[in-house]
């Protein structure tokens, strides 16, 4: 006889989430798929905070996680993570995050990378974390190149966001010296992250690298020596993959065969060979019900599907709440967010995979720790372990 409490757990969802719960406990998963989670480099004391003069603490965003307070009644800040304000640049920590996430079927990080004023930004993580962790081999690794500008987003002290830090465009020079230290020193790890033994590599605002590099045709230019130097390095190739969203444009001033003008033809003249999203709220606006937010979010996989030459690579969000990054206006965030909920988008990914299967089976996430914007893997006291309980039940054998 169904219980009381079971009763009302179906008054209250969808009876589309309904009959997902109903399929999910009837079948199995299995461990074919590559389920990569985008990782926030920013919990580690990084010299170059100092700089531009945020988290003197040196704690690096804990910071501004720990001294969140809520703004509004139904704000949940400050999130308080399960294994503490840990320096993810501490080896020890980073064993404990990568024994975890492939425990629960999460098996490749890419790390959001920086690159300013011709240099490295936030590399603790990843070069004195991961790579010096004694599981490091346990999971593989990739890098999107984060090259937004850098405003004063990250500072939850000043509520003037249009400061900018650093630039993120680099010219020709610049992108060279920085992508031999990419090739060299990271596609060259045994456990970098490839797609038919090519490293796969992920550029986050096509916009602002064409602009830096002066153009479209000098963009491609530089794409096809990124190419030619991976493959003196003894790759076959170079998988580009693409962030999709606004920040691709739809046409290519200079270019005279582009009469197109749709990202489709951007993406196919540079030359890309995948595309996934990095968040849900590039193309979907917060502020409503996680359930709502999702759906529409997951409604443009089948358009995309149609309209672009390239493989998409389905990406699932978490949540959305960029609040503690802002000590005094309120900012729209996404409402009524659980495991469960989450899991059930997974699926659709799953299910999206399924349905293409001369595609690569890689399905992303936001995020594994993006926790300034309400989007996390890692453990927190609410939920405990229950996103990442999501993933095992969707994708590991049970």
């Amino acid at each position: 006889m169904m219980s009381i409490q079971t009763k009302m757990i179906l008054l209250l969802v969808p009876l589309q989430l309904v009959l997902f719960f109903l399929k999910v406990g009837a079948q199995s998963g299995n461990t074919t798929y590559d389920i990569a989670a985008f990782y926030w480099p920013g919990y580690h004391p990084e010299l170059r905070f100092k700089d531009i003069h945020i988290f003197p603490d040196g704690k690096g965003e804990w910071e501004a996680i720990y001294k969140a307070k809520p703004k509004f009644a139904d704000e949940e800040v400050p999130k308080v993570p399960l294994w503490g304000y840990e320096d993810e640049s501490d080896p020890k920590a980073m064993e404990k995050k990568i024994a975890t996430a492939v425990k629960y079927g999460v098996n490749v990080m890419i790390f959001d990378w920086y690159w300013y004023d011709n240099r490295p930004f936030l590399e603790g993580a990843l070069n004195d974390g991961f790579l010096k962790a004694s599981n490091t081999h346990d999971m593989r690794f990739c890098l999107m190149w984060a090259n937004h500008d850098m405003p004063a987003y990250l500072d939850p002290a000043d509520p003037d966001k249009s400061k900018i830090y650093w630039r993120g465009g680099v010219d020709r020079k610049t992108f060279e010296g920085m992508i031999k230290h990419i090739i060299n020193d990271y596609f060259k790890k045994e456990n970098y992250y490839t797609i038919n033994g090519e490293p796969v590599f992920s550029i986050y605002e096509l916009s602002t690298f064409i602009n830096g590099m002066g153009g479209a045709p000098q963009a491609k230019e530089a794409l096809d020596y990124f190419r030619r130097e991976t493959i003196k390095a003894g790759f076959p190739g170079l998988h580009l993959q693409s962030i999709l969203w606004g920040n691709v444009p739809s046409g290519l001033a200079g270019v005279p065969s582009d009469h197109a003008q749709t990202q489709n033809t951007t993406l196919n003249y540079f030359g890309f060979k995948s595309m996934t999203n990095y968040q849900w709220v590039h193309f979907v606006s917060p502020g409503t019900d996680y359930l709502d937010w999702g759906k529409k979010a997951i409604g443009h996989w089948a358009e995309w599907d149609k309209t672009f030459d390239i493989p998409y690579c389905p990406q699932v969000s978490i949540g959305w709440d960029n609040n503690p990054r802002f000590p005094t206006e309120k900012q729209p965030f996404v409402k009524n967010i659980k495991p469960e909920y989450f899991q059930y988008y997974l699926q659709q990914a799953k299910d999206y995979i399924d349905g293409h299967p001369n595609q690569p089976k890689l399905i992303t996430i936001n995020a594994w720790n993006e926790w300034a914007e309400g989007s996390m893997l890692e453990p927190e006291k609410k939920y405990g372990f229950g996103y990442l309980e999501a993933v095992r039940k969707v994708f590991l054998k049970r």
